[in-house]
């Protein structure tokens, strides 16, 4: 590292984090205009808008934002090198452009890594308390409840029907449970007419109920009662309950094992799970890729100057965001892989930043 390195390291991550404030200023102030009859409605005090609601807004805003705030960073700080003639004056003294780049490169790995780190234990957290702050006193239809003709696998052997679940008293209307043995075939079946959520973590009371066991060929072993038995359960009440946004509120290992147990259910709403988990990854290198672009599109000096080079960054960024919107979009209803769809614009702009590069040099 030489003194060179360290001052377009400095001017780099200054610019960044400078942009990082103003934007996250100004995304307050325009949420806040936005918000504010809400709040007075609900009757919130402005520690509890502040604390309760900002202090989670800005790191979840940022994670959206962070890549392209590295390419105006980056733009804007190399636009004014190119101007100053400090580039011409490098190349002059026979130093390549891509060393140039390899503190720009430098800089924005150490970006990614935050963003990475962010993305998948930080942000999350502060998610939770974003959204849950909104289902409170907001918008309550951020939460749904999963009530009719509900089947799924509570374990691998176990797999339940739900006719309909109340969630004001914790009631399940016609339960049946089957449970199967290691060959796949079915040895029990547990009916029940009303079933009530007793106590945590799993206990329920089974009203009127019907318990048939498979004992041999063709032969049944029934146990039938109309009174009640409190019986624990691979279910709990949370199981019923679909949050809008749960995967953003949930760090990567928790992700990854919601996922894991929504598979083993047979639940086929895991994609959207998936596109979350891959997104976290690949926002990171795109804070790399923009950054190659914005350098190599903001070096040379030009008519226009600044003013073109920040045109020209805010159309590339506003091009990537609607193409990732699109990836995603496809990858979520369609047949799209989630993977490919987090990917795609990290493919196309990755080509372009090659392209940039080759360009810039010549």
């Amino acid at each position: 590292m030489k003194i060179l390195d360290w001052y377009i390291i400095k001017k780099f991550l200054g610019t960044f984090f400078y942009t990082v404030v103003i934007f996250s200023i100004v995304s307050v102030l325009i949420n806040a205009s936005e918000m504010i009859g809400r709040f007075i409605a609900a009757n919130l005090s402005a520690r509890q808008v502040l604390v309760e609601y900002y202090f989670h807004f800005i790191p979840w805003i940022n994670g959206l934002l962070w890549p392209l705030f590295s390419l105006l960073a980056v733009i804007y700080f190399t636009s004014r090198m190119a101007s100053n003639s400090e580039i011409i004056s490098m190349l002059n003294a026979g130093m390549k452009f891509s060393r140039i780049l390899y503190p720009m490169l430098l800089a924005a790995s150490f970006i990614a890594i935050l963003l990475w780190i962010g993305n998948n234990y930080v942000i999350p957290r502060s998610t939770k308390k974003k959204v849950e702050f909104e289902s409170e006193y907001i918008k309550r239809s951020n939460r749904k409840v999963l009530s009719n003709d509900l089947h799924w696998f509570v374990s691998e052997r176990e797999k339940i029907y739900c006719r309909y679940y109340s969630i004001r008293d914790t009631t399940i209307k016609t339960f049946r449970m089957e449970s199967f043995d290691d060959r796949g075939y079915l040895e029990k079946v547990f009916k029940v007419k009303n079933l009530k959520f007793v106590s945590p973590p799993s206990t329920w009371r089974a009203e009127d109920y019907e318990i048939r066991e498979f004992i041999g060929d063709d032969e049944w072993q029934v146990d039938y009662s109309r009174g009640s038995i409190d019986t624990s359960l691979a279910l709990f009440p949370d199981d019923f309950i679909r949050h809008s946004k749960k995967m953003e509120m949930m760090i990567t290992p928790d992700l990854k094992e919601l996922i894991r147990i929504e598979n083993s259910r047979g639940l086929d709403n895991t994609r959207k799970y998936a596109i979350e988990l891959y997104r976290r990854t690949s926002d990171p290198f795109t804070v790399i890729i923009l950054t190659l672009i914005g350098a190599s599109l903001a070096s040379r000096k030009i008519r226009g100057g600044l003013g073109f080079h920040l045109a020209a960054g805010i159309a590339l960024g506003s091009i990537f965001v609607v193409l990732s919107k699109f990836t995603v979009t496809y990858a979520t209803n369609l047949s799209l892989p989630p993977i490919i769809g987090c990917w795609i614009p990290n493919i196309v702009f990755g080509m372009l930043s090659i392209y940039l590069f080759k360009s810039a040099q010549g």
